[in-house]
């Protein structure tokens, strides 16, 4: 038998919309299935907020072995494009989920939702106005002040089904006449204040073309596409909790059966450094402050695989956040932790130098090359090893290297030893300058018998640091971009100046002559790997074997706010 104390354990384990579902399923609402959706409107990319919701609708499906549906709530196309629907497939497929069936759009129940608005304006409930948007606006008040019933609120039925059909046909402009319902113009809640159900546009739409010239609003869209696909849970963000009297108020008007969908609410996902609203992600991409959607800097899903952050990384990032009740911000940084953790796990390392100098090791044999075997991921022993070349010259990174070093200084100075990484022990010499002083090649001797892995006594020594290094003979050309946060206020959201005010003009540093080893070149687009001591860096997806191109993921430890909040 499970002890009571147990139970009361998990229960507590289980966020509250888990606990409602356990809860439906115990006392057989809606014959205890489950299904969720995912609806996401077509009218820009996903981002990190629109993962979590993802992750708990397709999550919970998958928990309670249920279904969940993805549903474009394709209302309004003016905003609306087929780009956004393949961008939106592909993220939910690279997040890790499928949805049930078929994929669905509130489109295709436009013939259903007319047939229903007809129902309401037989029944009473719903009328054709005539007025602009100003002054429908001027009468609905305020919560605390009741608003002013339209003119045209006491049309006759006969007078309004005509309209309303003269309104599919095309009779009437732009703006000329809505369809509203008849609901209370002194509710507290203002959604209940005789809302639009459909409005005129004469555009052609991405998927049903020309045929329809009115289009319904997405309150009116949203609960009856719910109940036409069986949805029982109908999960959304906190913004929408005023609009959930509506939502039921319309299926109450419109169902007499047993099973109905029902609306819960759950807190908005609101990162640090970052905006989550598409309306200003759309500006930044249309005013060319980013390269595009997909921009590496952008909070997007596709902006974050393209730097190299992982579909699991992202899934446990959700699950770590939670949900919750009430907004609150989340550090951005957790969400870089979750990617470093995964990363240090799956990713190989690979020796590259950004800020190469040469270095000379002036008594091995200069015609002499050898392979040098180190491990692909010490994490992870079935990655396996691999062979890179090693030659008398080499390039360090230039910040490896002091020719006066102070005493705690453990990486390369003159009459000091360190282990090039898989290698051997060298120690510095001499340096050559140039005619404004620069350092243009450090010389250094080597232990012939320190070779990592050699087994021999001086193999064993122990020096204090360890460089990574690449061949001068066998090195790869390539060029980094470093991303660093979009902006450089933690809520570039709620300030009173323009948003763009805070945008970080260091969010991008590009970082050419970089030096790697020869393995960079079997890399493809959006692989992802650590330059050892440096990072994890990304194949951008526009690189060639000509043009090798990496996106700086994340730096190896969360270094980034030390001086700069």
């Amino acid at each position: 038998m499970t002890d009571k104390s147990t139970i009361e354990e998990s229960k507590k384990s289980l966020n509250f919309i888990e606990l409602k579902i356990e809860e439906d399923i115990k006392n057989g609402k809606n014959e205890g299935r489950i299904h969720t959706r995912f609806p996401p409107e077509p009218n820009g990319y996903l981002h990190i907020g629109h993962a979590k919701s993802i992750c708990l609708n397709f999550g919970l499906a998958k928990k309670y072995n249920g279904k969940c549906n993805l549903r474009f709530d394709d209302t309004n196309p003016v905003k609306e494009d087929v780009e956004y629907v393949d961008s939106i497939m592909e993220d939910v497929k690279w997040l890790g989920f499928q949805w049930f069936g078929d994929v669905h759009y509130a489109s295709d129940y436009f013939d259903q939702l007319y047939a229903w608005a007809e129902k309401m304006i037989l029944a009473g409930k719903a009328y054709v106005d005539d007025q602009k948007s100003e002054e429908i606006a001027s009468q609905k008040g305020t919560p605390t002040v009741p608003g002013k019933e339209s003119p045209f609120r006491n049309r006759t039925t006969e007078e309004n089904i005509d309209l309303f059909r003269r309104m599919k046909a095309g009779e009437f402009a732009d703006g000329e006449k809505i369809l509203r319902a008849k609901g209370d113009m002194a509710s507290t809640n203002m959604h209940m204040r005789d809302p639009i159900m459909y409005r005129i546009l004469h555009l052609e739409h991405h998927r049903t073309g020309n045929k329809w010239c009115i289009y319904p609003m997405y309150d009116f869209t949203h609960g009856q596409s719910d109940y036409i696909e069986g949805i029982t849970h109908s999960l959304c963000t906190l913004e929408f909790e005023n609009h959930r009297p509506l939502y039921n108020w319309y299926l109450d008007n419109l169902i007499d059966t047993d099973y109905r969908p029902e609306q819960t609410e759950f807190a908005r996902l609101n990162l640090s450094y970052t905006v989550m609203s598409k309306r200003k992600l759309l500006e930044l991409v249309e005013n060319n402050y980013v390269d595009a959607w997909d921009d590496p800097r952008m909070p997007t899903v596709s902006g974050m695989r393209r730097r190299g952050f992982t579909a699991e990384a992202i899934r446990v990032f959700a699950d770590k956040i939670g949900i919750a009740k009430r907004n609150n911000v989340i550090d951005v940084s957790l969400l870089e932790f979750c990617v470093r953790e995964d990363l240090n796990k799956k990713a190989d390392r690979l020796m590259t130098v950004l800020d190469p100098v040469k270095l000379l090791i002036t008594n091995y044999p200069e015609d002499k090359e050898e392979l040098m075997t180190v491990d692909n991921n010490p994490e992870d022993e079935s990655r396996g090893t691999r062979e890179i070349p090693f030659s008398r010259e080499i390039y360090i990174e230039r910040n490896d290297f002091m020719e006066d070093a102070p005493k705690k200084f453990f990486r390369l100075s003159l009459d000091k030893e360190v282990r090039l990484k898989g290698a051997y022990i060298i120690k510095g010499e001499s340096v050559v300058k140039d005619a404004d002083g620069n350092i243009t090649e450090i010389h250094c001797t080597y232990d012939a018998d320190s070779k990592s892995g050699s087994g021999t006594e001086a193999s064993q020594r122990k020096v204090k640091g360890t460089l990574h290094w690449v061949s001068a003979k066998h090195a790869v050309p390539v060029k980094v971009k470093q991303y660093d946060r979009l902006f450089n206020h933690e809520a570039p959201d709620g300030q009173d100046e323009d948003f763009k005010t805070f945008l970080n003009p260091d969010s991008l540093k590009i970082v050419e002559g970089g030096m790697a080893e020869p393995a960079i070149k079997n890399l493809k687009p959006y692989e992802t790997v650590q330059f050892q001591r440096q990072g994890y860096f990304c194949v951008d997806k526009n690189s060639t074997p000509d043009d090798i191109v990496f996106n700086r993921t994340v730096t190896l430890k969360d270094g980034w706010s030390i001086g700069k909040k």
